[in-house]
């Protein structure tokens, strides 16, 4: 699929409504992304007095980040409803996040309110992933820290293979370079923006297994252009027999992921039109 070929939003946010119970149990890679991101805190001086949490899903990690910022307003975001209900449901919250139902093209929070926005596995469902960085940005105070995930070209290249073998349709999302991101971090005004990859494989006894794995976590292709209707049984045992070409010798089908991981800080200058806008905060500690 071309990366730009556009997001049918209503699309994807209907089909992660639906995944809303059945994410948690499928979501092992989201889940794995997303602790390493908590990690990397580790490493970070940062005292936020909020932060938003960009696609929360379920709130695992809004779950995380309001243990590891006791302090620290949370606000947890997400487009599908559903998913939101069950942040509010997780645990038995000794406080709960603020849930706010939105897009992350469209962000409905305050221009610089927020000290550290944090996006696991979100962004590739942006429609415009430049003009959602440069939500990002916006929203980010002046020296605030965005931290996020998303997938690479390579992700599922098993999968697009195998699909590509049965018809000439776009059945798997696209996924833009990390060199994409680092261009869009920089174009949007951040500062010191730090882009790196990793690669992951999941593996399955059939092809069905990972087709139901990711309907369980809503990942449906949602691109404008996809095929509309139900695929049938004959297209899908097509699938299957194009896709043991990648079994392993262990008799395993892998399912690749190429990890994306990225991380700026708000600047302390900005633009907007022909004036350059300067931080109060950035003026008195210059006194």
């Amino acid at each position: 699929m071309d990366p730009e070929l556009p997001i049918d939003k209503q699309c994807a946010r209907r089909t992660f409504g639906k995944a809303a119970g059945s994410y948690d149990a499928a979501a092992v890679l989201q889940h794995e992304t997303g602790q390493r991101m908590l990690e990397r805190l580790d490493y970070v001086k940062l005292q936020p007095q909020r932060v938003l949490d960009i696609g929360c899903g379920t709130g695992m990690a809004t779950a995380a980040l309001l243990k590891r910022y006791p302090k620290a307003e949370v606000l947890a975001l997400d487009f599908a409803l559903p998913m939101l209900v069950r942040t509010r449901k997780r645990g038995r919250w000794l406080r709960r996040p603020r849930c706010l139902c939105g897009d992350l093209d469209q962000l409905p929070v305050a221009s610089q309110s927020v000290d550290l926005v944090y996006s696991n596995a979100a962004i590739q469902w942006s429609q415009d992933p430049a003009g959602a960085i440069a939500e990002m940005h916006r929203v980010l105070r002046p020296g605030g820290l965005l931290m996020f995930s998303s997938f690479g070209p390579d992700t599922l290249k098993e999968l697009r293979h195998a699909w590509s073998e049965v018809d000439g349709f776009a059945h798997v999302h696209g996924f833009l370079d990390m060199h994409h991101y680092g261009d869009m971090l920089m174009s949007a005004g951040f500062a010191d923006p730090v882009m790196d990859a990793e690669h992951m494989c999941l593996t399955y006894t059939h092809v069905r297994d990972l087709m139901r794995d990711l309907k369980a976590i809503g990942a449906a292709n949602a691109a404008q252009g996809r095929p509309r209707g139900l695929t049938g049984r004959a297209r899908l045992q097509a699938l299957g027999r194009a896709y043991e070409q990648f079994r392993d010798p262990d008799g395993r089908l892998p399912a690749s992921y190429e990890v994306v991981y990225g991380h700026a800080w708000g600047a302390q200058q900005r633009r907007q039109g022909n004036e350059t806008l300067v931080s109060l905060d950035v003026l008195r500690e210059r006194k």
